[in-house]
């Protein structure tokens, strides 16, 4: 009997799963908020360098490629408009890839980067036949949102991407969270039939690829808006 007292002490001794679950959570916590702090305290100093790398290079370069493809070369606009639905989304990944932002500022700062490109390049064409800068009649301003909206979805797209490489680096110590939104809707789905296995599984599921699935609706966006004036005309 003393032995079997004493297996029986050692085995409460033994952390048991939900202990374990537990403090991993708690690292998770520490860590996510580690991640926070260290984007929040960036400085001026970093916005701005951010702003220069991210923002204001992309929009450097779509004012160089309207110049050479519509003054230089002359060639078709389709050109420019593939490259215009291009060129922002590296950008966008690359600086959501490394590490987590504040998506509020990058919001506008995309709306920045794509109304002032369309109106950069409306500026350059008319330093050449002395058109006006902004447009004249509604067919004109639909032309600029529409094509602004492709430079924008294209960004947005690469913020996703970055988004899910960045999550996919932190899957290692996050595998057993699930945002409370996907479990309520998977448990919604099962309705009360399905096992918690299921359950997880399908969560799982939801938070891997659900951010995947809103990139391609945006590149799909990216291309409508893009693509719409040039192969309809």
């Amino acid at each position: 009997m003393a032995k079997v007292a004493d297996l029986e002490k050692q085995l409460l001794e033994i952390p048991n799963q939900e202990a374990y679950e537990k403090r991993i959570a708690e690292l998770e916590i520490l860590l996510d908020e580690h991640d926070q702090a260290a984007a929040s305290s960036k400085g001026t100093t970093g916005w701005l360098l951010d702003i220069a790398l991210y923002l204001v290079i992309p929009l450097l370069l779509l004012l160089l490629a309207h110049w050479l493809i519509v003054v230089v070369y002359d060639t078709k606009m389709i050109y420019l408009r593939i490259v215009s639905m291009i060129l922002p989304l590296p950008f966008a990944y690359f600086l959501f890839r490394a590490h987590p932002h504040k998506l509020l500022p990058w919001f506008i700062g995309t709306a920045f980067l794509s109304i002032t490109s369309v109106i950069g390049m409306s500026w350059i064409t008319s330093m050449v036949d002395h058109s006006p800068v902004f447009p004249q009649n509604l067919f004109e301003w639909k032309e600029l949102i529409e094509y602004s909206a492709s430079i924008a979805f294209s960004f947005l797209t690469g913020m996703l991407l970055g988004g899910v490489a960045y999550a996919s680096k932190q899957r290692h110590r996050r595998k057993t969270r699930i945002s409370p939104f996907m479990k309520a809707v998977a448990t919604g789905l099962g309705d009360g039939k399905m096992s918690p296995s299921n359950i997880y599984t399908i969560m799982k599921t939801m938070q891997d690829y659900g951010a995947t699935v809103i990139a391609l609706g945006t590149t799909a966006l990216s291309l409508y808006t893009g693509l719409k004036g040039i192969v309809g005309s």
